[in-house]
């Protein structure tokens, strides 16, 4: 991959906590469950080390995960080599959502989750790395050092009740000051109804948080319509609109999260020729490449614009400017757009476009 969309600033705003595990971190978890009797590890070391996994695989890995995922020190570790991972791809703001777990058989609730997750984020290494979560004080760019913005969406899976969503959503109005600044609605697209989680959404941003959307990972034509009527902030995505809710869509400009290699290895999109990236991108809708789940789909961020450039058949400069307009549909406050506004100048006369 040409090592200049490694050097691109760029701004990731769809990445799930767990998902962007370190394959050699799973790898080193999977072999400590295995030596307590917890799992067979002969069973998942080959699926971990795949880079290329089936659908069937990626599902297995997901379950592994969500066993390895269930202690605090486990979450702030992932936490802490997550933000790293991406700022070494020059990522220099990060939207990372997470769904709050509870654990009761090792006192874990929504709250010591979270706190877990910001543990994480205060035991990145400062002397590699400049981290800034305040929403009072934004960092600036440090001689020597990456610098990265993090702010938190936590994220409601769509098994949960309406009780149990606004829980989440009162979760992140108490952390707000803590770099909590969204609500994301995610899980499994064939479970729930829409209705459950209306009021807490509704609730959300009345209260000041920001909101964005799984929306369209399955045909649902009522669900997507609903969710677009809803106007959310953003939505992840958009994979199996048809023509009603592609019109609403765009005349809605809601920003999407787009994922090419995730749409691709969970199937929802044949090829990625056929994507709508190009689509959206041709009629100049809001959308921000991203990568969903980094350690489950082998990606990366540079990774995604290489493909999007080559596949698309778009330029240095054309990927310069996808990156660069992202910063239009970030949740983070107005303080922070202008300070990755003047790092994205920086860059402009700095990276080379031939």
């Amino acid at each position: 991959m040409d090592c200049w969309f490694r050097n691109l600033p760029k701004i990731e705003l769809h990445a799930h906590l767990n998902g962007s595990i370190r394959n050699s971190t799973l790898l080193e978890l999977a072999r400590e469950l295995g030596e307590k009797g917890t799992i067979i590890f002969s069973d998942f070391e080959y699926v971990i080390r795949k880079d290329d996994r089936s659908l069937r695989e990626v599902f297995k890995l997901f379950d592994l995960i969500h066993i390895v995922t269930t202690d605090h020190k486990t979450i702030t570790r992932i936490t802490k080599e997550v933000v790293e991972d991406f700022a070494a791809e020059n990522v220099v703001y990060l939207e990372l959502r997470t769904t709050p777990k509870r654990n009761d058989s090792i006192g874990m609730s929504k709250r010591s989750y979270i706190e877990a997750v910001l543990e994480g984020l205060r035991s990145v290494s400062s002397s590699s790395l400049d981290i800034n979560l305040s929403s009072n004080d934004p960092a600036k760019c440090v001689a020597g050092t990456k610098m990265i913005y993090v702010r938190l969406l936590l994220s409601i899976d769509r098994r949960e009740s309406t009780a149990a969503a606004m829980e989440t959503v009162k979760l992140a109005l108490e952390m707000k000051d803590m770099g909590v600044i969204g609500i994301d609605l995610s899980g499994n697209p064939t479970v729930g109804e829409w209705a459950t989680f209306v009021p807490a959404l509704k609730f959300a941003r009345e209260q000041g948080l920001s909101v964005t959307l799984h929306c369209g990972e399955v045909p649902n034509p009522v669900e997507i319509q609903a969710m677009l009527d809803f106007l959310p902030g953003r939505i992840g995505h958009a994979c199996c609109f048809q023509d009603e809710e592609w019109r609403k869509l765009k005349s809605s400009m809601i920003p999407v999260e787009i994922c090419l290699t995730s749409n691709i290895r969970t199937e929802t999109i044949s090829s990625v020729d056929v994507h709508h990236f190009a689509e959206l991108y041709k009629e100049n809708h809001p959308i921000v490449l991203c990568t969903d789940d980094s350690g489950v789909f082998s990606t990366s961020l540079s990774n995604e614009y290489a493909i999007a450039s080559s596949t698309f058949g778009l330029g240095k400069p054309e990927m310069f400017q996808l990156a660069r307009i992202a910063f239009d549909f970030i949740f983070a406050e107005n303080q922070v757009k202008m300070e990755l506004i003047k790092m994205f100048e920086s860059a402009a006369r700095t990276l080379e476009y031939d």
